[in-house]
């Protein structure tokens, strides 16, 4: 089953789409069944507690009512995520981004221990459709193609195998870096922050988990295709599959010691052979393709869950700020 969110209004700010929407269940013609009095996905998850509530909402929709077509209305971010882990499950992409950013080669060997994640912004979320600003200060912009599984009910120091039963839905998920800001946090030895702040694109659906389940192979990986195009040429293209770990030891993961929640995002971290420009600069070591530009159109494809398109702009100006001061230590 497909839910989205979504907007009749043709006028859209990122930050107006907490209100005026619907959400509903996408048929297979594009039509749109509302669940009715919901306005948000993400508190409809929260409500329902798992999966089959959710199922058992967005039946009683197809029950009903049609509602708008998909040409007759403009999608937003599936939901407003409680917060946003981002791995980085991908081999390949390792090896190609670390010697793009930094010189380095190969993958440290302490990236096979354990699935590493950062917390990205939920308060700088896009859907489809929607223009993304270039980050203040960044002439180097990049895409990365990922997919998010979507946390469905609260969960705490979970086994892969109960990690399974939380999982509530998948989307597709752009996670936008501004590499020359990235490299230069990353030398701290913190971060990414601004380098990864400005945006995040989820959508165009919140798919759920059991819509992918024949796509499961032996080892438990899900085999979608993935597709990265830039202005209509296409850039890289993986298999999900290609992932270190499943989703399922992700989340257990994430929730060593703390919750996850309904509403939480865990990205799967960039795919390989071309998921973003950063790895192929790396193997190629020059920037080609060049870095995003505004008017750029960036369009992302996951196989049985859907298309992301998006077109970067003009960002803002930054406000200038004065370097560290250096201290002369003084104690009282």
């Amino acid at each position: 089953m497909r839910f989205a969110t979504y907007s009749a209004y043709s006028t859209y700010s990122a930050y107006e789409h907490e209100h005026h929407t619907d959400v509903g269940v996408v048929a297979a013609d594009g039509t749109l069944y509302p669940v009715p009095g919901v306005t948000s996905l993400t508190d409809l998850i929260r409500c329902s507690g798992g999966l089959r509530p959710l199922l058992d909402a967005g039946t009683a929709a197809l029950d009903g009512p049609p509602g708008p077509h998909l040409s007759q209305v403009r999608l937003l971010p599936p939901l407003q995520p409680s917060s946003i882990r981002d791995f980085v499950a991908f081999e390949e992409h390792v090896e190609g981004v670390r010697r793009s950013v930094d010189g380095a080669s190969g993958v440290p060997e302490q990236w096979y221990a354990a699935p590493t994640f950062y917390f990205s912004n939920p308060y700088a979320v896009y859907g489809p459709g929607d223009d993304i600003p270039m980050p203040p200060g960044s002439a180097v912009l990049d895409y990365e193609l990922e997919v998010a599984a979507v946390i469905g009910h609260e969960g705490r120091d979970l086994t892969p195998e109960e990690a399974r039963e939380h999982i509530i839905g998948y989307t597709v998920f752009n996670d936008w870096s501004a590499r020359d800001l990235q490299s230069a946090e990353m030398k701290v030895g913190l971060g990414p922050c601004k380098g990864k702040d400005t945006a995040t694109t989820l959508g165009p659906y919140l798919v759920t988990a059991d819509e992918l389940e024949p796509y499961r192979d032996a080892d438990g990986m899900l085999r979608l295709a993935l597709t990265a195009e830039v202005n209509g040429e296409t850039i890289g293209k993986d298999l999900l599959s290609n992932m270190s770990w499943t989703f399922e030891e992700m989340v257990a993961y994430a929730s060593r010691g703390t919750v996850v929640r309904p509403g939480d995002v865990l990205g799967s971290g960039t795919c390989g052979n071309g998921g973003c420009l950063a790895e192929l600069w790396g193997l190629r070591g020059e920037q080609t393709p060049p870095p995003l530009k505004p008017g750029d159109t960036v369009t992302l494809t996951v196989e049985a869950v859907g298309t992301l398109t998006n077109t970067v702009v003009e960002g803002a100006t930054p406000a200038p700020l004065p370097a560290a001061r250096r201290r002369t230590r003084a104690r009282p």
